[in-house]
């Protein structure tokens, strides 16, 4: 199991167990955080639900080497209906949970790490988190789950899509990416203390508040930004796919051994 799942006091804990490869995502994770999320969102004795993760980083996005085929095997075709369920209807799903939810993340949050955090309503960082995402290096322009504009603005978004520097956990406090940023040791109390109040308040005024604050936000084109960007990135798949044998997963491992 790459998944933890617990209830306590009407709070919902999914936790991210792949410590040992810095959390990143393989089909089985995704498909296990998509059953735990609805499990929360259909029991009544959960308010709230924090996502978190084991070990030293929050997770380094996509694992290529479980979720590919052979560099000869893949085509365009496999790649969009694969992604298309688990990295975009999984997403824009946790995102739309009627329920209140809080992402608690520290260390790397790289690339597909981002998708998992930025649906949540809340997000806590631990002051050594750092949010990246590289995909210009690996030859890919658009993304699966564009929240990118949203969270950072639009020339924000363009300098760390262009340059995949990242972004730290005090900056991301300064552009509203991120609520509230504390020491690593406190991070989880902190989720926690935070998911407490939030679990009092009525549920129903809970529901409406963040479905207006959704809603507010697909009528400014959200919605239909996040769908049409997921095709730009598979024209990305596309060119890589007639570019040597995909590279970008020799880049992509590259740059993840680093950070182990």
């Amino acid at each position: 199991m790459y998944i933890l799942y617990e209830v306590a006091d009407k709070i919902a804990t999914i936790t991210l167990n792949r410590p040992e490869v810095a959390n990143v995502q393989n089909m089985q994770l995704l498909d296990e955080l998509d059953a735990a999320w609805t499990r929360a969102a259909e029991d009544d004795d959960v308010a709230v639900i924090v996502v978190r993760a084991e070990g030293k980083h929050f997770s380094a996005g996509h694992d290529l080497n479980d979720r590919w085929p052979s560099p000869k095997e893949i085509t365009l075709e496999w790649i969009y209906r694969a992604e298309s369920r688990r990295y975009l209807e999984y997403t824009l799903r946790w995102r739309n949970t009627p329920k209140p939810s809080i992402a608690a993340v520290q260390g790397r949050i790289i690339a597909g790490g981002l998708m998992l955090c930025w649906p949540c309503d809340l997000i806590i960082a631990s002051e050594d988190a750092l949010f990246s995402d590289p995909v210009a290096l690996m030859g890919i322009g658009g993304v699966e789950y564009h929240g990118h504009t949203w969270e950072l603005g639009a020339r924000k978004a363009k300098e760390i899509l262009f340059t995949g520097r990242p972004v730290t956990a005090e900056e991301a406090e300064k552009t509203g990416m991120v609520n509230k940023v504390v020491p690593r040791d406190q991070l989880d109390a902190e989720a926690r203390a935070m998911a407490l109040q939030i679990a009092e308040m009525p549920s129903f005024g809970l529901r409406q508040a963040k479905r207006a604050v959704n809603q507010t936000l697909d009528v400014q084109g959200f919605y239909a930004a996040v769908q049409s960007v997921f095709d730009i990135h598979q024209t990305g798949h596309g060119n890589a796919l007639s570019v040597s044998g995909y590279p970008i997963l020799v880049k992509l491992d590259e740059m993840k051994e680093k950070i182990k």
